[in-house]
């Protein structure tokens, strides 16, 4: 790779980390590693990396809290953060997504699948809509994409990176029905192995945030905008 992607990986057993980050530089990443939340936001701020994998189950600070303060730091604002976690229940997803995180690896992982999802998250390649100019108008709803801003009924909102890049992608073609496997391709891309539920909880969430006028769900196909 031309540039060496920096990675910090943050976890408190000692042998996961040593999985995971003897398999990523093999692959020629750059891994840093933290035991704890407050050591990862330490290491953060120091190396600024461009991909954060995080346990969630960790002591003094969760991956949760972690998540939230690192989203907090300027310069990060837009850093991808993946939970590592054995867990799947429908609420840590969502703890997930809302305090700012982008994708799951669940474990455990086997390491070509680890590489693949990893490449995936360090695409960084969101769709792109709208004019020039970068932004998209819809009645009461504008996106700005390159200020990663969306302003709905004169309410700013900062969406998680997942969300903002599956509202760009459907509000780019009003009235286009997404099917999922585009959906997942565009917006998680190809190695990303994620299901269903992850677009639904997105699709949800943006609900919640911007109201239901705006998405239609095709039943066993996908999704729309409309306005």
């Amino acid at each position: 790779m031309d540039v060496t992607k920096k990675i910090l990986l943050v976890d408190d057993e000692e042998d996961i980390l040593e999985f995971i980050r003897y398999n990523l530089e093999k692959e020629g990443f750059d891994v840093n590693v933290a035991h704890n939340g407050r050591e990862a936001i330490n290491v953060a701020k120091q190396i600024k990396p461009d991909l954060v994998i995080l346990d969630i189950m960790m002591p003094e600070m969760d991956g949760i809290e972690t998540c939230q303060e690192i989203r907090s730091i300027p310069e990060m604002e837009h850093v991808v953060i993946a939970f590592l976690t054995a867990r799947n229940e429908d609420y840590i997803h969502v703890a997930g997504l809302d305090s700012g995180g982008d994708d799951y690896i669940t474990k455990p992982i086997k390491p070509r699948v680890l590489v693949s999802r990893v490449k995936a998250l360090l695409r960084r390649s969101p769709a792109r809509g709208g004019d020039d100019s970068g932004v998209i108008q819809s009645g009461p709803l504008t996106i700005d994409q390159d200020k990663h801003l969306v302003q709905c009924n004169g309410d700013t909102l900062e969406l998680p990176r997942k969300e903002f890049e599956l509202l760009v992608l459907l509000a780019s073609a009003p009235g286009k029905v997404f099917r999922r496997e585009e959906i997942l391709d565009r917006v998680w891309g190809q190695d990303v192995i994620v299901g269903d539920r992850t677009i639904d909880v997105h699709i949800r969430k943006l609900r919640e945030k911007l109201g239901d006028d705006f998405f239609r769900t095709i039943k066993g196909v996908g999704y729309k905008f409309e306005f």
